[in-house]
This record gives C-alpha cells, structure tokens and sequence, in this order.
C-alpha cells in the first residue's frame, strides 16, 4: 500500500505546468512551479516544516511549546499543520492587510490569530513584529520563529524546491523568476540553481512601496520607498537576512493593480487558481520579457492559492472599491 503516515510527508514535489496562453508574446518557454499542491496550499509549507524540524533538534523547541509567529498568513498556515502533527500550540500574529480568509483558515486549523495595523513602522509596539517577538517572551515554553531571519527559511529551499526545479527541468532552466517578501525562496533556490550553473538568472520581483529593488541597486535603506500597498505576500519595509542580495540578478517592480489582474487572469487563461503574489510573478516575467530569448527555459514559481483571496482579489465589489477595475 501506499500512503503518506502524516500529511506532513505530502509536502514538496509540486507540479512544473507551461503556461500556454497567458505569456503567448514570449518566445521562451516558461514553466510554472505550482506551489499550491502543497498540503497548506503554498510554498510556505516547505519552510515551515524545516523551521520546526531545526528548533527541535537544537532545543529551540521543547515538547508541548508554543509556536509563535508574525505571518501574513501562508507560513501561520504551514506551521499550523505541523503543530497539529506533532503536538504544539500556536500563536499567528498578522496584519489587517491581510485577506479574511487566512485568519479564517488559520483559526480552522487551531492556531490562535492576533491582527496589528499595517501602517506602522516595524519598531512601533503595535507593528506585527514587535507584538509577536512581545508575546513570545511573555508565553512561558515558546519559541519565536521569525521566519524573516531564521536562516533554516532559506535551506528549505536550497535542499527541496531547488532540487526539483533543476530536476524537472532536466537541468535546462536559464531563468528563475519568484515574488521576494521573507527572501528565502528566492536565495535557497537561487544559490541551488547558481551552484549547478552559474549563468541561470535569478529574478526578484518587488512591489512598489518597497525597499528591495533600490537597496539591491545602491546599496541605499531608503525610507521614503516606504508605504502602504495591497499585494500580499511579497515586498518588506525591513532588510530580511534570508535575503541574499549577491544571488539576485535584478529587482523588477509591479504595481498592485497588475498584480490583482494578472491573478485573475491567471485563473482565466490557463484555469491555475492562484494567489495575489503569483499575478504579480506573471506581469513580473511579462515585463521581463526582453531577456528571454527562444531557447530559454523560464520558470516563474506561484506561491500560494486563489482561495485565500476569494473576498479581495477574486470579489468585483473590493476590486472596484481599489479602482483595480
């Protein structure tokens, strides 16, 4: 027989899909990583599963703890079923951008959800960082993930989707082009598939209200990048250490309106139901297209699934309120 002894282990192994009508003006052929086959429905499930794994082996994590977490919601989601699996509680803390349906999931599957503003600086009290570093202090027996510097973030990624990538491409991909928030994918993978050739060129896509692409290309923390925007998922006000600048060939900037479109026509063009953060991936690699040539091999990873944003993205009445429609 064959089954999986917990859903942990159905983790991984997702889909490589063309994209046919969507990037029809592009003479490459580009693939899609579909990462909402994961069990928690996106990448994050990778990262999270390893994060936990690493805590326990060193102590970090002690039996019967309490797993604290700032989460727009993907990674809350992958931690949850690993707390169910082995035994944890757990505290997500998020932010009021984030889509009702995450908080919704992630309360169904046990976790404990806390919203802060959006619009604060990461030092204010109320910011989701300094509320989830201030309840794991105060939660006796916990451990603070912190996904943004926890470098077990980037290995995930490096010992998993970057294998699988150069494995289904049969060693062909030249091109890899992913959203960057936490930057693990983007640096795990992109150190992988550097290490196996050096000439594959890794794209980061950034959001407008981020710091990424003008730290990337000056070397500036430039403030006045910084304000509110809606795409979910990808873009920081901070520096994360998993994100390995040297790996990353160009920061490429979509605004949240193409974001949200792209998602949706996504879904519509090639019936992939994905996530905010993946339309952003698909106008990124079209606005990129000039460097991909006809032999390339472009894959554009897609993080998460379309069903965490049913009230925002995939609702007429909130696209039209943005001025999205």
């Amino acid at each position: 027989m064959k089954y999986a002894k917990t859903i942990l282990e159905t983790i991984g192994n997702t889909p490589l899909v063309r994209l046919n009508k969507i990037t029809d003006d592009i003479p490459a052929l580009v693939l899609a990583k579909v990462e909402s086959f994961n069990p928690g429905n996106s990448v994050k499930d990778r990262m999270a599963l390893k994060m936990i794994e690493d805590a326990e082996k060193d102590g970090r994590l002690k039996k019967g703890g309490t797993i604290v977490e700032g989460t727009s919601g993907n990674t809350g989601m992958g931690l949850a079923l690993a707390a169910i699996v082995k035994g944890y509680n757990l505290i997500c803390v998020s932010t009021d951008k984030q889509s009702k349906e995450k908080f919704d999931v992630l309360k169904a599957v046990g976790a404990k959800v806390i919203v802060c503003p959006t619009d604060v600086t990461p030092e204010n009290p109320n910011s989701y960082y300094s509320t989830s570093k201030r309840i794991a202090e105060e939660t006796p027996n916990s451990w603070y993930v912190n996904q943004y510097d926890n470098l077990s973030n980037t290995q995930a990624h490096y010992e998993t989707t970057g294998p699988e990538i150069w494995d289904q491409t049969d060693g062909k991909i030249t091109d890899f082009v992913v959203g960057v928030g936490t930057g693990g994918t983007i640096s795990g993978v992109g150190k992988y598939l550097k290490e196996k050739n050096p000439k594959i060129k890794i794209w980061g896509i950034d959001t407008y209200g981020s710091v990424f692409k003008k730290y990337h290309e000056t070397g500036i923390f430039d403030k006045n990048e910084i304000y509110p925007y809606t795409t979910e998922g990808i873009g920081e006000d901070i520096l994360p250490e998993n994100v390995d600048f040297s790996i990353i060939d160009h920061f490429e900037k979509v605004t949240d309106k193409d974001a949200a479109l792209y998602t949706r026509k996504l879904a519509k063009l090639e019936g992939i139901f994905a996530g905010n953060s993946c339309g952003a991936a698909i106008k990124g690699v079209l606005q990129l297209k000039e460097n991909f040539k006809k032999n390339n091999i472009v894959v554009v990873l897609l993080h998460d699934s379309g069903s965490r944003y049913i009230g925002k993205i995939y609702n007429d009445d909130w696209m039209k309120k943005m001025k999205f429609l």
